[in-house]
């Protein structure tokens, strides 16, 4: 029992480090959107390492986007509209770039799916971001 319970730690903090990694690369490829690593990061580390959950909600940069996704399950308009537009051009990179027909058609049914659910992410704009605190 013991022992099950380690490899599903290990499993959970070993894909929290992978996803945590592909978010600070998305910080500067463009292609790579950062936030749905981060919170996928999160939710491993959660289960597997409460020192990194804890440790990465603390974090400057990477602490604002999941407080703000833990408060109010939802993103800034500006998280949306730029991770709308890296998913359609990897996507559509990816699919321009693989030969295989099956993979291509496999690759815009994941498209639309993930785009759909992106989209219905809910928006909630923070006070200080509004014009009128500029």
């Amino acid at each position: 029992m013991e022992s099950t319970i380690r490899i599903k730690r290990y499993f959970f903090n070993v894909a929290g480090g992978l996803c945590l990694i592909l978010g600070i690369l998305g910080i500067a490829l463009p292609l790579l959107p950062t936030t749905p690593f981060i919170l996928l990061a999160s939710a491993c580390f959660m289960r597997g390492s409460p020192a990194f959950h804890s440790w990465l909600h603390e974090h400057k940069t990477f602490g604002p986007i999941l407080k703000n996704w833990h408060n109010n399950r939802a993103v800034t308009r500006k998280v949306k509209q730029r991770g709308a537009v890296f998913i359609v051009l990897s996507f559509f990179l990816s699919i321009v770039v693989v030969p295989l027909l099956w993979v291509k058609i496999a690759l815009l049914v994941m498209l639309i799916v993930l785009l759909s659910w992106f989209i219905r992410l809910p928006v909630i704009e923070l006070v200080a971001d509004r014009e009128e605190n500029h």
